[in-house]
Protein backbone atom coordinates (compact mmCIF):
# COMPACT_ATOMS: atom_id res chain seq x y z
CA UNK A 1 0.00 0.00 0.00
CA UNK A 2 1.31 3.21 -0.95
CA UNK A 3 1.79 5.58 2.34
CA UNK A 4 0.66 9.15 1.82
CA UNK A 5 1.28 12.58 3.30
CA UNK A 6 -1.08 15.31 3.20
CA UNK A 7 -0.44 18.81 3.64
CA UNK A 8 -2.10 22.02 2.23
CA UNK A 9 -1.08 25.56 0.98
CA UNK A 10 -3.75 28.73 1.27
CA UNK A 11 -3.76 32.03 -0.87
CA UNK A 12 -5.71 34.47 1.28
CA UNK A 13 -6.41 37.39 -0.85
CA UNK A 14 -7.77 41.16 0.88
CA UNK A 15 -9.99 41.95 -2.50
CA UNK A 16 -7.24 44.80 -4.15
CA UNK A 17 -4.83 42.69 -5.35
CA UNK A 18 -2.73 41.59 -2.28
CA UNK A 19 -1.93 38.19 -1.11
CA UNK A 20 -0.35 37.06 2.53
CA UNK A 21 2.24 35.74 1.88
CA UNK A 22 4.85 33.62 4.36
CA UNK A 23 8.96 32.91 4.89
CA UNK A 24 9.36 30.30 6.45
CA UNK A 25 12.03 29.96 8.69
CA UNK A 26 12.46 26.14 8.33
CA UNK A 27 12.43 23.82 5.58
CA UNK A 28 11.04 25.57 2.04
CA UNK A 29 13.02 28.79 1.90
CA UNK A 30 11.56 31.92 0.12
CA UNK A 31 8.43 33.45 -0.11
CA UNK A 32 5.43 31.03 -0.43
CA UNK A 33 1.69 30.82 0.53
CA UNK A 34 0.85 29.83 4.56
CA UNK A 35 0.13 26.16 5.14
CA UNK A 36 1.58 22.55 6.45
CA UNK A 37 0.03 19.03 7.37
CA UNK A 38 -2.86 17.72 7.52
CA UNK A 39 -3.28 15.96 10.84
CA UNK A 40 -4.75 12.47 11.70
CA UNK A 41 -8.40 12.42 11.66
CA UNK A 42 -8.70 16.21 10.65
CA UNK A 43 -10.60 17.36 7.62
CA UNK A 44 -8.61 19.19 4.50
CA UNK A 45 -10.81 22.49 5.14
CA UNK A 46 -10.13 22.34 9.19
CA UNK A 47 -6.35 22.04 8.93
CA UNK A 48 -6.31 24.52 6.21
CA UNK A 49 -7.86 27.03 8.47
CA UNK A 50 -6.20 25.77 11.75
CA UNK A 51 -2.59 26.20 9.69
CA UNK A 52 -3.25 29.61 8.70
CA UNK A 53 -4.41 30.38 11.83
CA UNK A 54 -1.23 29.49 13.53
CA UNK A 55 0.91 30.79 10.98
CA UNK A 56 -0.82 34.23 10.25
CA UNK A 57 -3.43 35.44 13.06
CA UNK A 58 -6.05 35.07 10.31
CA UNK A 59 -9.26 33.50 10.59
CA UNK A 60 -10.51 32.19 7.46
CA UNK A 61 -13.34 30.56 5.50
CA UNK A 62 -15.21 30.23 2.73
CA UNK A 63 -12.38 28.10 0.88
CA UNK A 64 -12.48 27.18 -2.22
CA UNK A 65 -10.11 24.21 -3.88
CA UNK A 66 -7.75 25.58 -7.03
CA UNK A 67 -5.78 22.58 -6.97
CA UNK A 68 -2.92 19.67 -6.20
CA UNK A 69 0.59 19.23 -6.47
CA UNK A 70 2.10 16.37 -6.00
CA UNK A 71 5.47 13.98 -6.32
CA UNK A 72 7.08 10.93 -4.63
CA UNK A 73 9.43 12.00 -1.86
CA UNK A 74 12.54 10.16 -1.73
CA UNK A 75 11.61 7.52 0.80
CA UNK A 76 8.76 6.94 -1.51
CA UNK A 77 5.44 8.45 -0.27
CA UNK A 78 3.63 10.52 -2.09
CA UNK A 79 3.31 14.05 -1.14
CA UNK A 80 -0.29 15.74 -1.86
CA UNK A 81 -0.48 19.12 -1.42
CA UNK A 82 -4.15 20.72 -1.14
CA UNK A 83 -4.30 24.22 -2.76
CA UNK A 84 -6.93 26.13 -1.04
CA UNK A 85 -7.91 30.24 -1.82
CA UNK A 86 -10.32 32.84 0.46
CA UNK A 87 -11.08 36.04 0.47
CA UNK A 88 -12.84 35.91 3.33
CA UNK A 89 -10.62 36.43 6.73
CA UNK A 90 -10.81 38.04 9.85
CA UNK A 91 -8.19 39.60 12.51
CA UNK A 92 -4.35 41.02 12.46
CA UNK A 93 -1.88 39.79 10.38
CA UNK A 94 0.68 38.46 12.91
CA UNK A 95 4.35 36.80 12.27
CA UNK A 96 4.56 33.91 14.04
CA UNK A 97 7.65 31.17 15.04
CA UNK A 98 7.05 29.69 11.44
CA UNK A 99 8.25 32.59 10.28
CA UNK A 100 7.90 36.30 9.03
CA UNK A 101 4.07 36.90 7.29
CA UNK A 102 3.01 39.99 5.02
CA UNK A 103 0.90 41.44 2.46
CA UNK A 104 2.15 41.42 -1.11
CA UNK A 105 1.12 42.45 -4.48
CA UNK A 106 0.52 39.74 -6.91
CA UNK A 107 1.63 42.08 -9.45
CA UNK A 108 4.76 42.36 -7.18
CA UNK A 109 5.45 38.61 -6.29
CA UNK A 110 7.90 37.87 -9.11
CA UNK A 111 9.93 40.51 -7.93
CA UNK A 112 10.25 38.63 -3.85
CA UNK A 113 12.52 35.79 -3.86
CA UNK A 114 10.04 32.95 -3.69
CA UNK A 115 10.20 29.23 -2.42
CA UNK A 116 11.52 27.00 -5.42
CA UNK A 117 8.85 26.09 -7.83
CA UNK A 118 6.29 28.50 -6.16
CA UNK A 119 5.95 30.30 -9.83
CA UNK A 120 4.26 27.32 -11.14
CA UNK A 121 1.94 26.39 -7.92
CA UNK A 122 0.63 30.58 -8.14
CA UNK A 123 -0.38 29.53 -12.16
CA UNK A 124 -2.55 26.63 -10.01
CA UNK A 125 -3.98 29.43 -7.86
CA UNK A 126 -4.83 31.68 -10.39
CA UNK A 127 -5.97 30.14 -13.74
CA UNK A 128 -9.11 27.42 -13.60
CA UNK A 129 -8.66 25.95 -16.35
CA UNK A 130 -5.09 24.27 -14.54
CA UNK A 131 -5.78 22.00 -11.62
CA UNK A 132 -2.95 19.90 -10.82
CA UNK A 133 1.10 19.44 -10.52
CA UNK A 134 2.19 16.79 -10.70
CA UNK A 135 6.05 15.74 -10.80
CA UNK A 136 7.36 12.34 -11.32
CA UNK A 137 10.80 11.22 -11.41
CA UNK A 138 12.65 13.36 -14.42
CA UNK A 139 9.45 15.84 -15.12
CA UNK A 140 6.55 18.20 -13.93
CA UNK A 141 3.23 17.80 -15.69
CA UNK A 142 0.58 20.50 -15.41
CA UNK A 143 -3.27 19.47 -15.79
Amino acid sequence: MEKVILTNMIMVEDGKGNVVVQNRKNGWNGWAFPGGKVELGESFINAAIREVKEETGLDIEKLTLCGTKQFHTKTGERYIVLLYKTSTYKGVLTSSDEGEVKWVSLDAIEKEKVAEDFDKMLKVFLNPSISELYYDENSLTIL
